[in-house]
C-alpha cells in the first residue's frame, strides 16, 4: 500500500525538491571536508540524500518530524539509511553531542533564524558542534527583486501530482518589507473528481548580506573563508554561499 504523504511534506516537495543548481557545491564541500555532514533544514532530503548517495555520512535536522519520517523512509528506500542519522530539533538550540566536519545550511534557511539575534544564538551552537578546522557554509538569496503579480508579472508555478492530486503552488508577490523580504504564494489543489482548494502561504526572509553574517560570525569565533555563488536558474533566483571556519 502506498503510504498517504501528509501536506507538510506535500508542499515542501513540491516547492523545495525540484531545485538542484546548489548539489554541486554542498557535494564539492562534503568531499573536501573527509568526514561527517550536519544538514540543517534538510526537509525531506533534498541535499541528504544526494550527499548519502555519494557516499557521505550525514546527519539530517530539522523542526518537521513529518519531513523527517519522509526522508528516513527515502532513504531505506533507496538502501542508504546505513549512513542516515535524524534529528528534530531547532538549529539554535541543537545539542547533539557531536561534532562535524562541515555543517551545511541550504536554501537560505539561515534568513529564517529571526533576525540577528537568532542568526548570532546559531552560529554559536553551530561553532561548537563544529570539529577543529570544520567548516559551516550556508546559502543566502543573492540580488532578489520584489515582483507583484497584480502588475503582470509572476514566475512560472511549481507542479507535482501525487496519488491524483494535482498541486500548484504559485508565487504571487515578492515585497519588501525592509528587514525582510515576504514571499508569497497561492497552494491550490484540484482533486479526482474535480474538488478544488486554494490557500495563501507566506514566507519571510531576513534581509542579510555576507558582509553583515559575516561581522555576527567573527563576534562568536568564526573565521570567513572566501564565499561560493550559485547561478541563477530560469526559475531560481542566485544565492551566495557564505563559508566560516572554527
Amino acid at each position: 500500500m502506498t503510504a498517504v504523504l501528509s501536506p507538510t511534506v506535500v508542499w515542501h516537495d513540491v516547492e523545495c525538491g525540484g531545485y538542484d543548481a546548489d548539489l554541486p557545491v554542498w557535494c564539492e564541500l562534503a568531499g573536501a571536508a573527509g568526514g561527517a555532514v550536519l544538514d540543517v533544514g534538510c526537509g525531506t532530503g533534498r541535499v541528504t540524500l544526494e550527499l548519502l548517495r555519494a557516499g557521505h555520512a550525514v546527519t539530517a535536522l530539522d523542526r518537521e518530524p513529518e519531513l523527517l519520517d519522509a526522508l528516513a523512509s527515502r532513504a531505506r528506500d533507496l538502501s542508504l539509511d546505513d549512513r542516515l542519522k535524524t534529528a528534530c530539533a531547532d538549529a539554535r538550540t541543537m545539542e547533539l553531542e557531536r561534532r562535524f566536519a562541515l555543517i551545511i545550511v541550504p536554501m537560505q534557511t539561515v534568513q529564517l533564524l529571526g533576525g540577528a539575534a537568532g542568526r548570532t544564538q546559531f552560529l554559536a551552537t553551530a561553532r561548537d558542534h563544529l570539529e577543529p578546522g570544520g567548516l559551516l557554509a550556508a546559502a543566502l538569496a543573492h540580488d532578489l527583486h520584489g515582483f507583484d503579480a497584480a502588475d503582470g508579472f509572476a514566475p512560472l508555478p511549481d507542479r507535482s501530482e501525487v496519488a491524483g492530486v494535482q498541486y500548484s503552488s504559485r508565487p504571487i508577490a515578492l515585497r519588501d518589507e525592509g528587514g525582510a523580504f515576504a514571499i508569497e504564494r497561492i497552494r491550490e489543489t484540484v482533486h479526482p473528481g474535480g474538488r478544488h482548494t486554494s490557500e495563501k502561504d507566506v514566507i519571510r526572509l531576513d534581509r542579510l548580506d555576507a558582509e553583515t553574517i559575516a561581522s555576527e560570525a567573527a563576534r562568536v569565533g568564526l573565521r570567513p573563508t572566501p564565499p561560493r555563488l550559485i547561478e541563477e536558474t530560469e526559475e531560481h533566483v542566485s544565492s551566495v554561499v557564505v563559508m566560516f571556519r572554527v
